[in-house]
């Protein structure tokens, strides 16, 4: 496209000549919107206009040309020009920034070509089965798994000894393959993996026998994990660079071990807290005593008080699981049950059958059909 040497880049952008850089941006992705092809039914005049906004913003977004344009003009930045008294412009080396200024930094980076080079390796997964106070606690657990390794024959070139890797011909060693397409925008050139040497950027004629070019090869491996203190059932590990060694000598991926605690029947977990629960006689309820509880830590004496009813929740503090992040322990609940007896001999009957009538507490008399157990004594003999 050309571009008349009268034209007012700012006054294209809608900015005056002392605009900041982020107002020269934001112009533009305001005027790129309004005038791009696609939200103009393809009319070629808002097409027209979309291309010398662009170039505008080309121009005035480079510190160097933008002070060449204020001070020659067009010519300043583009020379003589062509044929026809204009200037030509094309996007090809400018193509990152014009999406750039269109999305933001969606992916983060550039789109100026791919990285390339050995690849790093996956990442593995394994299972770890823990018992309940080595999650508590922590450990030290030996695993097994069977993972490429880097090759010791050729040191992950892929090479065998005494040769090296060469060039691909084929990308000449960048890894990826540039084609150039023509669009509305201008040239667009767009970046692909090089099939032939799947973007390492180099060839191995003469594979090492070992690894068969690779770099690696399967090996079991054994190592020790050390599991911190405080974990739960169903966390993950990453052990970073303990996973598969990538090809020709790329770096390791991660390995993640999934941890299963085997649950404990005395205690119930609730983050970093314990919870339990306590088994006392009626008796124990009403006079009061001094039982064990069991802890992580061992037998603890734990105080009844007289009248303690059933529900009552006693609080061990720093009695539970340690803190995965920080100092310090969860506490242990200690939950009392208090059990009605339900087989009682006829003198713990006769006995309790006193202390309702001196309570004044009315019961099923014994001679009553399921009464007690006289009843079922009278039963039995008649």
């Amino acid at each position: 496209m050309a571009v008349d040497r009268m034209t007012d880049f700012y006054e294209l952008l809608g900015v005056s000549p002392d605009a900041t850089d982020e107002e020269i941006k934001r112009a533009y992705r305001r005027r790129a919107r309004e005038l791009h092809p696609d939200a103009n039914g393809g009319d070629p005049e808002a097409e027209a206009k979309f291309k010398e906004v662009s170039l505008a913003y080309e121009v005035l977004r480079d510190p160097e040309r933008r002070a060449r344009y204020d001070r020659f003009g067009p010519e300043g930045v583009f020379g003589s020009g062509s044929a026809g008294g204009g200037v030509s412009f094309d996007f090809e080396g400018g193509l990152s920034d014009l999406f750039e200024a269109f999305f933001g930094s969606m992916t983060g980076g550039s789109f100026r070509g791919r990285q390339h080079g050995a690849a790093r390796g996956a990442d593995a997964e394994i299972s770890l089965r823990l018992e309940f106070a080595e999650a508590v606690f922590g450990a030290e657990k030996e695993l097994s798994i069977r993972l490429p390794v880097r090759c010791e024959t050729c040191h992950g070139s892929g090479a065998r000894p005494g040769t090296q890797p060469v060039r691909c011909p084929d990308c000449q060693g960048t890894g990826e393959i540039r084609r150039v397409r023509q669009s509305l925008l201008g040239q667009m050139v767009t970046a692909v993996a090089c099939s032939r040497c799947q973007g390492l950027g180099e060839l191995t004629p003469t594979p090492c026998a070992d690894c068969r070019g690779e770099g690696r090869r399967l090996e079991d491996r054994t190592f020790v994990v050390e599991v911190p203190p405080g974990v739960e059932d169903g966390s993950t590990l990453r052990l970073a660079d303990r996973g598969p060694a990538g090809p020709r000598g790329g770096p390791n991926g991660s390995l993640f071990v999934h941890l299963s605690v085997i649950p404990d029947e005395r205690f119930e977990r609730v983050r970093d807290d314990l919870h339990t629960t306590l088994h006392i006689g009626m008796a124990q309820a009403a006079l009061g005593t001094q039982v064990e509880v069991d802890t992580l830590d061992g037998p603890r004496a734990v105080q009844i008080e007289a009248g303690t009813q059933g529900g009552h929740v006693i609080r061990l503090r720093g009695a539970g699981v340690p803190h995965l992040r920080g100092r310090g322990r969860g506490d242990l609940f200690v939950h009392v049950l208090v059990d009605t007896p339900t087989d009682l001999s006829p003198r713990q009957e006769e006995l309790l059958l006193e202390l309702a009538a001196e309570r004044g507490e009315e019961v099923i008399p014994p001679e009553a059909p399921g009464g007690g157990v006289f009843s079922r004594i009278r039963s039995a003999l008649g």
